[in-house]
């Protein structure tokens, strides 16, 4: 049996390897087709030292997720102190430089439509909470802040999935600008 060769890391950066080395594997072959040999390989880990930074193949794709969303916070700021024009276009300029990211996300929301899967409450909440947020932000300057809200979160997911699709073909920034003018136009503010 070969000998593998790890190197000690301090638990935060040993978490942090984890993490985009799950990442990337969910991104590609998504959460079933993850396996937790696969991520220790790439860390130079046993699975049972694996084990020991997530808990579990279900704790780690939490993991992945929560770092995800802690991400974008810390690169957007918070929701609410934005105007939602200005907020959707950041998101979009960001989500157009890590398109990994996106597919990952992309892949994981489609998975967790089924009940059995371990992020189904997961992006249950989390539509819940982003559409809340959206309207939140379009109550001041629309009449139907939940409609607009459900369209924006539509429009935003599809053209991402169409950009995923053909990356070298599709320009993200500028298809999000053109169904913005439609989506905002009429809005006070």
């Amino acid at each position: 049996m070969a000998r593998r060769e790890r190197s000690r890391l301090p638990a935060g950066q040993r978490r942090e390897q984890i993490i985009a080395a799950a990442t990337a594997l969910v991104a590609e072959r998504g959460f079933w087709g993850l396996s937790m040999q696969d991520v220790a390989d790439e860390c130079g880990l046993t699975v049972p030292g694996l084990l020991h930074h997530v808990g579990s193949k279900d704790g780690l794709l939490i993991a992945v997720l929560e770092h995800r969303d802690a991400e974008d916070r810390r690169s957007l700021g918070e929701p609410h102190t934005r105007d939602l024009r200005d907020l959707c276009a950041a998101l979009v300029r960001r989500n157009a430089g890590q398109p990994e990211i996106v597919r990952l996300f992309a892949v994981l929301a489609a998975e967790s439509l089924a009940p059995d899967h371990p992020a189904h409450d997961y992006f249950a909440a989390r539509q819940r909470t982003v559409l809340e947020s959206i309207a939140a932000l379009a109550a001041p300057v629309c009449p139907a802040p939940e409609a607009l809200a459900h369209q924006v979160m539509a429009t935003m997911d599809g053209l991402q999935l169409q950009w995923l699709r053909d990356p070298a073909g599709t320009d993200l920034v500028a298809m999000w600008r053109a169904a913005a003018e439609r989506l905002f136009a009429g809005l006070s503010g």
